[in-house]
């Protein structure tokens, strides 16, 4: 074990797999107490089990650590408070919130109904937002009481927030905006001791896999390194957590195999003002010789 956290508290939402699986580990090697949230439902939300928080949980106590199960539903109020009940009620304190669950379910937007838009929404953005209201009103508290918190919240955000991802509307809607959530919150709750950042995580999963087969496949030798595994984008995670992390906030990091790369976000590229209001005919010729200064977008995944 790291001891990078030891004494801290951490919950990790949608633990049961995938990256989840891999940050609670990751925290548990590292010192931490942890939180494993998750439903236990298959890839497009449906179904339900306690079974895999538990054997998260099972895990992270066989190798000498600490863990309790949770198997709430973060993307409403009672599951969120009860969320960060548990952290409290089991350990006596929240340290760090890793907003992780999600799931998927894909289309192209002219085949995209509203409840499955709906659904992947309210399980990545709500489920976002309100463990991350819930914890911060407990921090706040905190920090009213002059117990200002050392307290650290991941986001999880994806290459299609930043970039649009062809047949998935509704996740890079909702992932774009965990992005905005997350620059918001670091703004409004430094004042508190929280700091805020997201990632973008690119590895194998349930998710992953079958829209990304042949890249995502784990190494035939089982002696190579698995560019891919989930565990690889877990060691930032668990660093942005931890009190070392201290002034890091508001960032967006992209995190796949061994390379982590800090996003720089929207900025002002080539610009023009002409002091008055512009005929449509002058916008349009201006924002054209704008357009060939400046740098061409990246194409969103799966664009041909």
């Amino acid at each position: 074990m790291s001891g990078l956290c030891d004494g801290r508290v951490t919950v990790v939402t949608g633990a049961g797999r995938g990256l989840g699986r891999a940050h609670a580990l990751a925290f548990a090697a590292a010192g931490a107490k942890v939180v494993v949230n998750d439903l236990g439902v298959g890839p497009d939300g449906a179904g339900g089990s306690p079974g895999p928080a538990q054997e998260v949980v099972e895990e992270i106590r066989k190798a000498g650590g600490e863990a309790v199960a949770h198997g709430g539903d973060v993307a409403t109020a009672d599951g969120a408070a009860s969320l960060v009940a548990t952290a409290l009620d089991a350990y006596g304190r929240l340290d760090t919130l890793v907003n992780n669950a999600g799931f998927l379910r894909d289309r192209m937007l002219v085949n995209l109904g509203e409840e499955d838009w709906d659904a992947v929404v309210r399980v990545h953005l709500r489920g976002h937002f309100l463990p991350l209201r819930h914890a911060a009103a407990h921090w706040r508290a905190e920090a009213k009481a002059g117990r200002t918190p050392v307290a650290r919240v991941v986001n999880t955000s994806s290459g299609a927030g930043l970039l649009g991802s062809v047949g998935q509307g509704n996740y890079s809607a909702a992932k774009a905006g965990i992005l905005g959530l997350t620059l918001v919150a670091a703004a409004e709750l430094g004042r508190y001791g929280v700091q805020v950042n997201a990632i973008a995580p690119a590895a194998r999963t349930r998710m992953t896999q079958t829209a990304f087969a042949d890249a995502m496949a784990a190494p035939d030798d089982p002696a190579a390194f698995d560019a891919m595994a989930p565990a690889n984008v877990s060691p930032l995670v668990v660093w942005l957590g931890s009190a070392a992390a201290a002034g890091v906030t508001g960032r967006v990091f992209e995190a796949e195999s061994g390379r982590i790369t800090v996003m720089e976000g929207w900025r002002p590229g080539p610009t023009a003002d002409k002091g008055a209001r512009w005929t449509p005919e002058e916008a349009g010729e201006t924002t054209l010789r704008l357009l060939a200064g400046a740098e061409p977008p990246r194409p969103a995944h799966g664009a041909s």
